[in-house]
């Protein structure tokens, strides 16, 4: 059993930061992309930044400058680094993993469950 388990969301003041780390665990053979989504009530859930296996990243326009996605593949880790929090970031923030299970086996994609986000003074 895949799992991805997310920390480091909070509530943060205007112009704050915070980093969220997704562990992925259990048994599988590769994870390959790895990525930060996030999602409000009003809006459908959206891609905030993708990272690959040998580290191409691409970020959505709304944060480019402001966070830094990055993985270390040793510890099947990602995190996100978010600078310069605005309310507009306020969302809830999730981890996905594309990976195989086993060698020459399907791709899936496995998320988190999700972490809140707050930027509020």
């Amino acid at each position: 059993q895949v799992q991805l388990v997310e920390s480091g969301g909070g509530l943060v003041q205007p112009g704050g930061s915070l980093k969220l780390s997704c562990a992925a665990s259990g048994s599988f053979f590769s994870i390959y992309g790895m990525g930060w989504y996030r999602q409000t009530p009003r809006n459908q859930r959206e891609l905030v930044a993708h990272i690959t296996k040998g580290g191409s990243t691409n970020y959505a326009d709304s944060v480019k400058g402001r966070f830094t996605i990055s993985r270390d593949n040793a510890k099947n880790t990602v995190y996100l680094q978010m600078n310069s929090l605005n309310p507009e970031d306020t969302a809830i923030y999730y981890c996905n993993a594309a990976l195989r299970v086993v060698p020459g086996g399907v791709m899936y994609d496995y998320w988190g469950q999700g972490t809140q986000v707050t930027v509020s003074s």
